[in-house]
């Protein structure tokens, strides 16, 4: 008779469990959950250049097309040595579109969250990134964030049109709400009506400009 325990074991871990082994779990989704840090980013690499790169004194975001991190989710033991090296690293950004299956959208939070558990438990410095998509991502985005402590949110390609900034500030009002950050990391554009939302709630901003928008400057230099 076989023990389906030792067969399970022996078969290759592609749900990558071993990132939130012994993990503490929020909601009802059971994201795992990211300690609360101090420290805040004092300049910004997105990790595509993070690879490539002997300067470490930095912080590594994930603020880019999946395809361009997809790898780290595939073979996070790869890339640990190389991250370690850096000031902290910020939980990736899997994409979150109103048009996904709720499903995909809960998965995709997950697995930024899992790596940033597992990131810590390495010893590296993480701050927890939140994503929202519609109201329907509200909650579940704030899973595994810490309460009034520092986060990081990406507005690069979600406030040019009208109808997404509305829905980006919906989420970032629910987010501070429920999370009462006390500092908000910022990458991309910052126009006035989101800094008014922060203002308004007394949250203290930072803000790093995207690849792209520092692109168009230098090339104004």
């Amino acid at each position: 008779m076989s023990n389906n325990n030792s067969v399970r074991e022996e078969r290759k871990d592609v749900f990558r469990s071993f990132l939130v082994n012994n993990a503490t779990y929020d909601g009802f989704l059971e994201i795992p959950v990211i300690k609360p840090i101090d420290q805040l980013p004092n300049r910004l690499i997105p990790f595509s250049k993070a690879m490539k790169t002997n300067d470490y004194d930095q912080w590594v975001h994930f603020y880019e097309n999946d395809c361009g991190f997809e790898r780290v989710w595939n073979n996070p033991k790869r890339y640990l040595s190389r991250l370690k090296r850096f000031n902290g690293i910020i939980t990736p950004d899997f994409s979150l579109y109103r048009n996904m299956p709720l499903v995909m959208q809960q998965w995709n939070t997950f697995r930024g969250k899992a790596l940033g558990y597992w990131w810590q438990k390495q010893g590296l410095q993480v701050l927890p990134n939140v994503r929202t998509s519609d109201k329907r991502s509200f909650a579940f985005s704030c899973y595994g964030v810490p309460h009034n402590a520092p986060i990081c949110i990406g507005t690069h390609g979600c406030i040019k049109k009208r109808e997404n900034r509305d829905f980006f500030k919906a989420g970032l009002e629910y987010v501070i709400k429920e999370l009462n950050p006390s500092h908000i990391i910022f990458y991309g554009a910052l126009p006035e009506e989101i800094l008014d939302i922060c203002a308004t709630k007394k949250i203290n901003v930072h803000h790093f400009l995207s690849e792209y928008a520092l692109s168009r400057t230098k090339g104004r230099d």
